[in-house]
């Protein structure tokens, strides 16, 4: 919607909502003074706000992204913001912050405007395909955010896997990162937040604001086909220890990392890409190893948790923990009492697809207390899933209250990130190699 149609709708409100409007029309004046400019990196020790501040590139904001940042006017709280936005959402527009989907190609194409224009929706993954080089990644993210702007949407989350080692997506002009094993090997605290902090660093330089990372999972299973060097080590404390601080570090660079993969995939004989792997261990038996170190993670306030697609029969017996009530609201919201956002592994993935429908699973996610669904791959599956949501809010099946609760924690996480739709014209890649360089430095 435009401004203009925005400030006509807010009319029928209260007024606290024309007090809102204030906020908006205020912060929106400040944001369009700032100008277009360049992404050259930055020193690993620099302060993160001003690195931050140098590398912003930003176009004129548009009135979405005044009311997710705009907290400085005293008679609105961000809270009271947030919940009038809600208030003003079009339930197309809930339905679509409830999706991070992937894309074809290495440029947008006429389905990616249409899911962003149409279907509203809240962000995207990229993927090796999508990416060819440092300046095609840039452009890339650059036209998403442009669309969403012309079309004054909620800015997007831009996420990326980028763990480091073998699940590296960052075009060849990057400089490669060590795998999280290794980096848990040299136990030293500096180095593992550092680690993150340059993860952070690349990123950020493409536009991306979300990174698929740390994993928190323990590599128990020497059998293990998927996890193994991708975790932080072979118990708890090593895991916990280096995980957090990778976290850290990638929250320092103001990008939002994700923690997986609740509740532990480390203990597996299966890769859930392929088909569901079963954990047959009672509550007592997570609490004692894989639960540790995202029981730390959420006393460390993380900001979103990806759950994995694993049956735990000991807690549900029928349903994945992605698709499970007992495993997202039971044990994460309720037990280990988690309010930040909730986000499923991809649903194109064998561990669902072997059993359902990806919309039919999107549906049952979101009953469960997932706030993010993550659909990575073919757009037939993007769009079904986005209609079986609608048709189930429209049948009953969801509660618009249930939508609420999801959209406020996402809402709340843009806000918290300051996230905005400004583009990057460039990268000076020197400079950006030359910060990750510093944070990749041998521990002495």
């Amino acid at each position: 919607m435009t401004i203009k149609h925005y400030a006509a709708r807010q009319m029928k409100l209260t007024l606290a909502r024309f007090m809102l409007i204030a906020l908006i029309i205020i912060t929106g004046c400040s944001g369009a003074m700032q100008n277009k400019a360049e992404y050259s990196g930055g020193s690993i020790e620099q302060p993160a706000e001003a690195r931050n501040q140098a590398s912003s590139t930003s176009t004129q904001p548009n009135s979405n992204d005044a009311l997710i940042n705009g907290t400085n006017a005293g008679e609105v709280s961000p809270e009271d913001a947030i919940k009038a936005q809600i208030g003003s959402m079009t339930l197309e527009e809930k339905i679509g912050q409830l999706m991070i989907i992937g894309l074809n190609g290495t440029s947008p194409d006429a389905f990616t405007e249409e899911m962003i224009r149409t279907y509203k929706v809240g962000g995207f993954i990229l993927y090796g395909d999508n990416i060819d080089n440092a300046q095609q990644t840039l452009a890339l993210l650059d036209g998403l955010k442009e669309l969403n702007a012309a079309d004054d949407g909620i800015p997007l989350l831009l996420s990326v896997d980028q763990e480091g080692g073998r699940v590296s997506r960052l075009p060849d002009e990057y400089r490669s990162f060590p795998k999280a094993m290794a980096i848990g090997r040299q136990d030293d605290e500096r180095y593992s937040r550092s680690t993150g902090q340059a993860l952070g660093v690349a990123v950020k330089s493409l536009g991306f604001n979300m990174n698929f990372a740390p994993v928190l999972d323990i590599h128990s299973n020497p059998n293990n086909p998927v996890i193994g060097d991708r975790a932080y080590g072979t118990d708890a404390a090593a895991v916990t220890k280096h995980g957090l601080l990778a976290m850290e570090g990638l929250r320092s660079e103001g990008v939002v990392p994700v923690v997986k993969h609740f509740p532990g995939h480390g203990d597996t004989s299966v890769d859930s890409h392929i088909d569901l792997p079963v954990v047959n261990k009672s509550l007592e038996q997570l609490e004692q190893l894989e639960l540790v170190p995202f029981r730390e993670a959420i006393r460390q306030d993380a900001d979103v948790i990806m759950v994995a697609h694993l049956l735990l029969p000991q807690l549900d017996k029928d349903s994945p923990s992605s698709l499970s009530e007992a495993v997202v609201t039971g044990l994460l919201r309720e037990q280990l009492q988690y309010d930040g956002v909730v986000v499923t592994d991809d649903m194109t993935m064998g561990g669902i697809t072997d059993g359902y429908g990806v919309a039919d699973a999107a549906v049952k996610s979101i009953q469960a207390g997932i706030d993010l669904v993550l659909i990575g791959h073919n757009s037939k599956d993007q769009l079904a899933a986005w209609k079986a949501i609608k048709q189930s809010v429209d049948n009953g099946q969801l509660s618009q209250e249930r939508l609420d609760e999801s959209v406020y924690r996402i809402l709340r996480l843009k806000q918290k990130y300051e996230l905005t739709d400004a583009v990057i014209e460039t990268i000076h890649m020197d400079s950006v190699n030359e910060a990750i360089e510093e944070a990749m430095a041998a521990p002495q």
